[in-house]
């Protein structure tokens, strides 16, 4: 079966269901970067504070208290979980494009790499390799323009004329 290009193919209903989908997946994945930035963690010290807590600093604008394993373990399940999800569809739409298959290869197996790195880049250093912060940061925005790319490259390809 070809998959190339076959997004070309389908019918106006069929895109704009694909639309819709790309559109509120969207939305949903920039609801979660709003929260990561209402919790301050958009910066490697944020992002340390978040997991770690801040009890022992001075004049903090608001408390924070280091996570339980139990918490640890909820959000690495859940978010690798329901990442991987996300990443798996939005994938599925990118194989289905007309774009240049180097291209696609990376905008599809990419995310799973960033997700295994930010996600378990946040236990380790919860367990105290305080450096991985900034590996974390750098593979969530790694990740966040993957997803970016992709969503804009399947609604314009969705569009193309053949």
């Amino acid at each position: 079966m070809q998959l190339h290009g076959l997004i070309h193919t389908f019918s106006k209903e069929v895109k704009i269901f694909i639309t819709a989908f790309v559109v509120v997946l969207s939305v949903g994945y920039f609801t979660g970067l709003m929260f990561v930035r209402n919790t301050e963690s958009v910066t490697p010290a944020g992002i340390e504070e978040n997991y770690l807590g801040n009890e022992d600093a001075v004049d903090v604008a608001v408390m924070k208290f280091e996570k339980g394993e139990r918490e640890m373990l909820t959000i690495i399940h859940t978010h690798i979980l329901s990442m991987s999800f996300i990443f798996f569809l939005i994938g599925g739409l990118v194989a289905i494009t007309s774009l240049p298959k180097k291209l696609k290869a990376f905008l599809m197996v990419e995310p799973f790499v960033s997700i295994l790195l930010t996600f378990g880049g946040i236990y380790f250093m919860w367990q105290g390799m305080h450096w991985l912060k900034y590996v974390v940061m750098i593979s969530g925005i790694l990740m966040t323009v993957v997803f970016v790319t992709s969503a804009f490259a399947v609604l314009l390809q969705v569009f193309k004329k053949q």
